[in-house]
Formats: structure tokens, sequence, C-alpha cells
């Protein structure tokens, strides 16, 4: 069979043996039914939601002239920017109630929880919010994003009774109500987005992202395969509980399980410590797909040069091995202990420096100084996070934060921990893919016979997956497997 994956800014051809099978998500096997689509179903489905909430009081009976009010908003990464996505509804429909209670215009505030993402930019904010939502709050100042670098603008909260530091925005620490937007989508970290991830994650520093973005977390037994009874997890929710422990309060939370086109299956409002696993019954049903009948020794797919983080990922070395093992961690019930990927990138040596300023230090760094194996980076984690022009980078030119990277680095090493071989197809600058302990070859056909010489003999189990970074990707599970750990 024939079959096209992605490559660079284009497709990648390649002639597979016909026993080869492909999955798609949301196309092999279709999504539990998303909710219709039009505005005044999804309104009122999140009205409902919001008014008959999990765990605590309904927004309206919370809202109170005078009273403050802060919405903690997903950035760009993850959530669909359409006409009706989560986010645009999900603020009208609280807006209305808080407004129906007393709550004024003017003591509300939109704030983006890009944590050590890029900070938004404006025209961002417009996609996300669309246009009536920007144009009512964005000429009052009320539209910001969060900066984990802003210290007039953090309270330092303490420790976890793990130790886990914790520093959060302050403006959602005073406020007197703090609604979560969330999006309950499949994610590698943790399971899931939303909940208690979204504000561990979101509006913290870097120090608290360091208590769980780590190897010492992320090289856990527990990490791969995912699932929510992670290490990782139990961190987020217990960083999350400490801050509402210390604003005395609860986050108000309104997520949506959203399908591969990230349409709204389902709508949850309330207690995170409550709601998330309501979210998690449903979710489990679209993200943990029982369809594998055998292991497969082979998997092949695509590397676009922009998806996920934004543009360059798909050539950058150390967020390609991100990408690699968010393909592990996904997919692990399904692979064999002898596994081997097979994935076409245009691997050119663009770094995107505006966007990833300090990655091309960390490469060159990685090929010196008993550089090993990517954990062996971690020991300049502070170094790199504390570096006063990566800081300004992140703060002002919309670049990540520097500490970013190690959690793509201990992240990266797990596609190198759990399978055989990696061969990196059609790579312009081959020598990039092979510093990083990839092996290289020109064609996928190439790559695959000498996969069947080396690690999986002549008659390898195949998956294809070809839309695996243009989709909202799966957890793939065995057919007989029963629920997620």
């Amino acid at each position: 069979m024939n079959l096209n994956f992605e490559y660079g800014n284009g497709m990648m051809s390649a002639g597979l043996p016909d026993s080869t099978d492909v999955f798609i998500p949301g196309v092999t096997v279709p999504d539990p039914p998303c909710l219709p689509q039009d505005w005044d179903s999804l309104y009122n489905a999140t009205l409902e939601s919001i008014r008959s909430p999990i765990g605590m009081e309904p927004l309206k009976s919370m809202a109170a002239p005078g009273r403050r009010v802060v919405f903690v908003i997903p950035d760009i990464v993850k959530g669909g920017c359409q006409p009706t996505s989560h986010r645009k509804v999900a603020v009208r429909a609280c807006l209305d109630e808080l407004y129906a209670g007393g709550v004024k215009k003017e003591d509300i505030l939109l704030l983006f929880s890009n944590g050590l993402h890029p900070r938004a930019t404006v025209p961002e904010m417009r996609a996300i919010l669309g246009p009536e939502l920007f144009n009512e709050f964005y000429p009052s100042g009320q539209i910001t994003s969060h900066d984990s670098e802003d210290y007039d603008h953090l309270v330092d909260l303490g420790r976890t009774s793990q130790g886990d530091h914790v520093i959060m925005n302050k403006y959602a620490f005073d406020a007197d109500i703090t609604i979560l937007i969330g999006h309950t989508q499949g994610n590698p970290y943790g399971g899931y987005s939303g909940g208690y991830k979204h504000c561990a994650t979101g509006i913290t520093h870097w120090r608290s992202i360091a208590a769980h973005h780590v190897p010492q977390i992320m090289h856990r037994a527990d990490f791969v395969p995912v699932s929510t009874g992670s290490a990782m997890r139990g961190k987020f929710d217990r960083q999350g509980m400490l801050m509402e422990e210390k604003m005395g309060r609860k986050f108000f939370c309104c997520d949506a399980v959203l399908d591969t086109k990230s349409r709204q299956i389902e709508i949850n409002s309330g207690w995170a410590r409550e709601m998330q696993p309501v979210s998690w019954k449903t979710a489990d049903k679209r993200t943990y797909v029982r369809w594998a009948e055998k292991r497969y020794d082979v998997v092949i797919f695509g590397m676009p040069t922009n998806f996920h983080y934004g543009d360059g990922m798909g050539t950058n070395p150390i967020q390609m091995m991100q990408a690699l093992s968010a393909q592990v961690i996904r997919h692990k019930r399904v692979l064999s202990d002898r596994c081997v990927f097979i994935v076409s990138s245009i691997c050119d040596g663009y770094f995107h420096d505006e966007r990833w300023p300090y990655l091309r230090e960390l490469y060159n760094l990685f090929q010196h100084d008993y550089m090993n194996i990517l954990p062996d980076m971690n020991r300049y984690g502070e170094y790199f996070a504390t570096n006063a022009e990566y800081i300004r980078k992140y703060r002002f030119a919309n670049a990540f934060h520097p500490f970013h990277g190690f959690s793509m680095m201990s992240c990266g090493h797990l596609a190198e921990e759990h399978t055989s071989a990696i061969y990196i197809v059609g790579a312009r600058e081959p020598g990039i893919a092979r510093s990083m302990g990839l092996k290289t070859r020109a064609t996928i056909e190439e790559a695959l016979a000498d996969a069947m010489k080396k690690y999986v003999g002549p008659a390898p189990n195949i998956l294809a997956l070809p839309q695996a970074f243009t989709t909202a990707a799966v957890h793939l599970c065995m057919k007989d497997q029963g629920p997620p750990a």
C-alpha cells in the first residue's frame, strides 16, 4: 500500500506492505458523538453545567457587586479557535451568570495561562476569544497573559506536603472568584489537560513546574504508558489544592471533554477535586482506544515542521525528541519490546531561535561535557532558567521560558529508552539527527529494510500513524485491555 506522511510543509510517500495497519484518530475508530455544535446548543449546555456544578455552589450564587473575577484561559496550544470553541462559549456563559449576580465588567480580568509557553500575542488573544470578547475587554486593559517572571504579580505559597515549591499568579490569587476554563483532552503529561493540571502548569513559576517536569518524575515506571495515576498527576493535584488552601476558596472549573476536532463532547463544572474524575470517565471513551489486536514492531509516522508548540518543532532536535517520546508515552501499551520508529522529518537545522532562543545553546552543550543521555543536561536547569537575557525574551519577545527546554529533554530521553532504534527519514541535515542518537536513511522503504535486517525480522507487525501530529492524539490500547491504570 502507498501512504503519505507529514514531512516539513508537505508530504512524503512510502510504499508499505499490505499487512500494515493504519490508525487515524477520530477516523479509524470514531470519537463518541459531540454535542450539537451550534452556538445556542453549546451555550445552553455550558450554562446548565455552571448552574449545577460538581462539589460547589453555582457560579451566580458566588457573584455579588464589588467581587473581582479572574478567568484563567488556556493559551493557543490546544483547544481550537473555531467560533463555537469551548473557551469562547464558556467565557460568555460565565460572564452572563456573573453579570446577573451583580459583578461589574470593570472587575473582570481575562488571564491567559501560558505558564512557560510564550506569552499570548495580540493576534492569538483575538483568535482564542473571538472579536466580540476581545473588543469587549482588550481596549480597557482587561486581558493579559501570565508572566512567570513578573515578581510583582506572583505569590509564594510555600510548599506542598511533598516539598514542592508553589508560586502562583497574584491576579488569580487575589480575586474573589477565579474561574479555570479547561480542556479535558488526552495529554502525555498526566493523562489529561484541564482540572488541576491547568493551574499547576499554567499560572505558576518554573520552580513549581520543576517539581514534576523533570527526570525523577518523568522516568518513573508510572509515567509510561500515560495514565492519570502517575506521580506527575498527583503533584498537579497537590499543587492545585495548596493554591485553594492558601486562597481560602476553590477554583471554579468549567472543563469540556473535547474530540479530535476540539468539539465539545461533554461539559463539566465545579471543584476540580470532584469534577476531574467525572470528566475523565467520559474522556476515557475517546482517549483510551481499545483497538490493537497485536503489538507492533515498527511504527511509522511523519513530523511536520509546524505543530503543537509552533513552527520549528519538527526540525529543532530537542523538540523532535520530545515529540518522538510523546508517541511512546501514548502508545506504549501496543508496542513490542523490540519496537522501531521510522519518522519522516525534514530535520534541516531550523531551530526557530526567536521562539526557542536557548535551545541551540542546549543542543551544543549536549555534544560535550560527558553528556551521554539527555537527562545529563538536567544539572544545568537552574543555570538556564535564571539566564537574564532568555528571561527577557520570554517576557517581552514571545519566546518560551528557558526552563521549558528541560521538560522537553526529560521527556525526550524516553524515546531512546523504550525503542530499539529510531530512524529519521529525509533529513536535510542528517548529522543533527545522528547527534541525538537517531539513525538516518533517505527513504521510509530503506529504513524499514534496515530495521527488518537488524531489529525486527522479515515479517514485523507494522503500524502507520498518518496525521500523528496534526490531529488531537489518542492513547492506543490493546483491544482486550481493561481500564487504564
